[in-house]
């Protein structure tokens, strides 16, 4: 019977074990799309919550598309989807330039030394992002270490302007998430076979032919998932356009922070938020399904 019953309870748990991600998924991605979806279909009011309510009085469901209807016809809204988005997909395109060489290093020295080279990726970790984004205001505005530098060498008369500008969004962003982009390259690049890179060039395959045809495919899922760990949190950042592009740098964090406390307009803001989680979901199911679709070619 202590056997029924112990195979029984560890049935429960691995059931339990199984269903904990969807539950996670549910509590903290469904239900807040949900009530931002609700929001995004009322009208703003001079209330608490600053809502008109799903349900009316009379029990008549309360819902109208005059937001999604303003953001398709001002042109303002699309400029800065459109803006966010390339800005994304460059400091993307930049980190994956950067963190690739940087993961294959770490991958192919030591073990002794790998160790320390993931501390020094993690490091930055231990320290507040908004430090890390403050300490970056000091290196790059007019007298700042860079500036001061460049001086002192000769290099330049005067100080650049690098503050409040489009490069030092980039410079922002390529630093905060160069780590999420280093780390799943790492992981795929340290479990490959070196055999397979040295057997193509034992056939008289050229180092970067090697690299395109052997290297890059294996890289692939890495590579994809690093994009994906970097693109979406830096379509919606806020912080770093703020301090580093200054209040002129219009991109979709900066209106979704105006929207919310500035104009108090949650229905537009929210409305704002859901059109932004579908340029970038959608976008994913493709990619994901596309993998799916070659993983059974190649089955």
């Amino acid at each position: 019977m202590n056997g029924v019953s112990n195979n029984r309870l560890n049935e429960t748990w691995q059931r339990f074990a199984v269903a904990l991600p969807y539950i996670w998924l549910l509590v903290f991605f469904l239900a807040p799309f949900v009530i931002i979806l609700k929001i995004s279909v009322a009208d703003p009011v001079l209330a608490l919550p600053p809502v008109t309510p799903l349900i009316g009085d009379s029990g008549q469901l309360q819902m109208t598309a005059d937001n999604y209807v303003f953001l398709l016809t001002d042109k303002l809204y699309a400029i800065t989807y459109l803006r966010s988005l390339m800005m994304a997909a460059l400091a993307t395109l930049l980190c994956l330039a950067i963190g690739f060489p940087i993961a294959y290093g770490i991958a192919r020295s030591k073990p002794s030394t790998r160790s320390v080279l993931l501390l020094l990726i993690i490091l930055p970790f231990w320290i507040s992002f908004l430090l890390r984004v403050y300490a970056w205001m000091g290196l790059l505005n007019n007298y700042g270490v860079i500036n001061n530098f460049l001086v002192w060498t000769g290099i330049t008369s005067q100080p650049l302007q690098m503050m409040y500008t489009d490069f030092a969004i980039y410079v922002g962003l390529v630093y905060s998430y160069l780590p999420f982009m280093i780390l799943p390259l790492y992981a795929t690049l340290e479990r490959m076979d070196l055999n397979l890179v040295e057997a193509a060039q034992d056939l008289g395959a050229r180092p970067s032919e090697a690299f395109w045809n052997i290297t890059w495919p294996l890289a692939r899922p890495g590579v994809i998932a690093g994009c994906l760990l970097v693109f979406i949190p830096a379509t919606g950042e806020y912080v770093i356009p703020y301090l580093l592009g200054g209040p002129e740098s219009l991109l979709i964090g900066r209106v979704l922070f105006d929207e919310f406390f500035a104009n108090r307009d949650w229905p537009l803001a929210s409305a704002v938020a859901v059109v932004l989680l579908f340029l970038v979901v959608i976008p994913i199911v493709i990619l994901q399904r596309n993998q799916a679709r070659d993983a059974e070619q190649l089955a």
